[in-house]
């Protein structure tokens, strides 16, 4: 069971064949599918007709091969720039999304709950580069050193080019959504509708859940209309699997921590006059605007130790034909006046429950029909509308204030947006992963810590970003800033420091790290894969010379650990311990579920030890092995225990 790690990323294309192989065996032939077979068995049958309806662009095929070819690549620890490197479950990612994203795929297949992107809205000054086919890791080097702005209208591929960058780049994010995983993709006008095409395409058409509208500001300057405002694209991973496990999806009413902070304040005050506490919040309600979505708070007029609250409920049956059964006053001991479409719950014995709760309100007699009370502290959730009113300025204001209120990044995303996004979709208890690849000032990071502060939450984020070079005359260039990955990290350390200065004593702590990692090619000379330019004698010796020393010279055996990890199926964050094995160091992942040993010397009593502590997997550095006995060794004692052995 002995295998050589080969420094691959996922083979993407042989996942996707096994999975349809497992469900449709009759459709393959020696390894190969038969498409027409398959096409027949879905009832879709072979015609001459070549009229059909198809979202094409020039380069469309090439993106596809370039989102499914084997990344060598690696993602190198970055400790010196990270807050609780050892022991935070957040990661920072310096490196082009399209690599980074193929470096995820066997790690995090399938186990993103949320992916949020605000990409290039390819308005003519965005950052959109092509991506090279036969060398993507030389040219990430290459335009991580640019300042000019790119794709101008005035190119001829002007919507090819933003295709071309997109595509594959939503191919790879599909793979990493679990099954009730959510996209959120924001846009302007220039490429919604060819990425409401390319998201049809990518995640099926069926599974567009909404278009959000953010309604942002007014341009009083506009030559024909004023388009103040922003879409975003909501898209399921699988619209059946949230039917089938009957998800709900709600979010905290807005206003309602305003009201229950003053709902408090007014109580204490007032011990418990309740007329003065409902004058209080009336004044509270008094100040939104008649078109503020808060003011729908404002209905619950009547106040008492619960809360405020209505009781106006209708209890009749929706539509009609309810049942009809007999409901005695609590006081004349008479049945009550019934609803003329009958009772809303189903059973005497349901509507009981309710009465028990307290939220069924009867008259001073049995001639009138009883009500519902609703509590608004009960109440308090909703389902998320599709307009939302996102003031820019304020949102610049906010990030500003982080920065000592230096504009060090242009137009930020709101955080109060972000948060209601996170919160909607994610579960506060289930260490939910978060994924933003282009990540930005880091916004969703900012979001993610502060709603875990907020709610005692364990979610987590994964932040990927190009590391663009910030012009010179840039206020960010001018505050220190070479590019916009150090905004970023610099953005989430200070709001980590603020989250646990303001953070209440009764509050579980919240993880407010991040590890960073910075894209780069493979650690091993024998999975670097980049061409070699022109007659670089001296680089092509170097890999014919490979199985003499492996590691480049420049590389870390930490830097190699985590490719290791990485190219295993491991996580970024999986637990990592080191302990002794006879002056050797020996690396626990998982509390012992896999042995790393990296270091020189490694004989057969080492190998013995490793193997008594009962791993399932055992890696080696062939260079560390002493002898051609402790090779011999380790494949007779793994074998014999049933231990999987990786040699790189």
């Amino acid at each position: 069971m002995t295998d050589q790690l080969d420094g691959l990323s996922m083979d993407i294309e042989a996942e996707n064949k096994a999975r349809l192989q497992s469900v449709f065996p009759e459709c393959f032939t020696e390894g190969k599918l038969d498409i027409d077979k398959l096409l027949s068995l879905c009832g879709e049958y072979i015609t001459d007709d070549f009229e059909k309806y198809e979202f094409k662009w020039k380069g469309k095929s090439d993106c596809l091969r370039l989102a499914q070819r084997r990344s060598t690549a690696t993602l190198r620890p970055c400790p010196s720039g990270s807050v609780n490197f050892d022991t935070t479950q957040n990661v920072y990612i310096e490196g082009d999304n399209l690599e980074v994203l193929k470096l995820l795929q066997k790690s995090y297949f399938r186990k993103v709950k949320m992916i949020y992107i605000d990409p290039p809205y390819n308005t003519g000054n965005d950052f959109v580069y092509e991506d090279d086919f036969a060398d993507p890791m030389g040219r990430y080097v290459e335009v991580t050193r640019q300042t000019t702005k790119s794709n101008p209208e005035t190119m001829g591929r002007y919507h090819t080019n933003w295709l071309n960058m997109m595509y594959p780049r939503l191919r790879l994010a599909a793979n990493l959504l679990r099954d009730d995983g959510v996209i959120f993709i924001s846009i302007d006008d220039v490429e919604l509708d060819n990425l409401k095409k390319l998201c049809n395409e990518v995640f099926g058409e069926e599974n567009f859940v909404a278009c959000l509208i953010y309604d942002k500001n007014r341009k009083n300057d506009a030559k024909y209309f004023s388009v103040g405002h922003e879409y975003m694209l909501v898209y399921f991973k699988s619209l059946a699997t949230m039917n089938e496990r009957a998800t709900v999806l709600r979010m905290t009413k807005e206003g309602i921590e305003e009201v229950k902070a003053e709902y408090e304040r007014l109580r204490k005050r007032y011990s418990d006059d309740w007329d003065k506490v409902k004058e209080g919040l009336k004044n509270l309600y008094s100040l939104w605007d008649k078109d503020d979505p808060r003011k729908s708070l404002a209905r619950f007029t009547k106040v008492d130790e619960k809360g405020p609250y209505r009781d106006d409920g209708n209890i009749n049956w929706p539509g009609g034909g309810g049942p009809c059964y007999d409901v005695i006053h609590p006081i004349t001991r008479k049945p009550c006046k019934k609803p003329i479409s009958g009772w809303r719950y189903p059973t005497l014995e349901r509507l009981q429950e309710e009465i028990e709760k307290g939220h069924v309100v009867f008259g001073k007699d049995e001639t009138t029909v009883p009500r519902v009370r609703i509590n608004l502290f009960e109440a308090d959730k909703e389902v998320m509308r599709s307009v939302h009113f996102s003031y820019a300025q304020t949102a610049s204001q906010t990030f500003n204030a982080i920065f000592d209120n230096r504009r060090v990044f242009e137009n930020p995303k709101s955080i109060d947006d972000m948060k209601n996004l996170v919160e909607y979709i994610t579960a506060k208890d289930d260490s939910d992963i978060v994924l933003d690849f282009f990540s930005g000032s880091a916004t969703t990071a900012h979001a993610v810590m502060q709603l875990n502060a907020e709610d005692g939450g364990n979610r987590r984020f994964i932040m990927v970003q190009l590391p663009e070079v910030c012009s010179e005359k840039s206020e960010a260039f001018k505050a220190g800033y070479l590019n916009i990955c150090e905004i970023g990290k610099e953005r989430i350390r200070r709001a980590g420091k603020k989250i646990l200065e303001t953070l209440d004593e009764d509050k579980p702590l919240v993880d407010v790290g991040f590890k960073v990692f910075k894209l780069d090619t493979s650690n091993m000379k024998l999975w670097d894969d980049s061409p070699i330019e022109g007659d670089d004698v001296a680089t092509l010796f170097d890999r014919l010379n490979d199985h003499i020393d492996g590691l480049k010279p420049d590389r870390s055996d930490e830097d190699l650990l985590y490719e290791i990890l990485l190219k295993m199926g491991y996580p970024l964050t999986a637990g990592l311990a080191a302990f002794d094995v006879d002056g050797l160091t020996v690396y626990r992942v998982n509390n012992g579920e896999m042995l790393i040993c990296l270091q020189e010397g490694i004989s057969a009593d080492h190998i013995e030890k490793m193997v008594a502590a009962s791993p399932q997997k055992i890696v080696l550095a062939e260079r560390a092995l002493a002898d051609n006995s402790a090779m011999s060794n380790a494949h007779y004692l793994l074998d014999n225990r049933g231990i999987k052995l990786k040699i790189v």
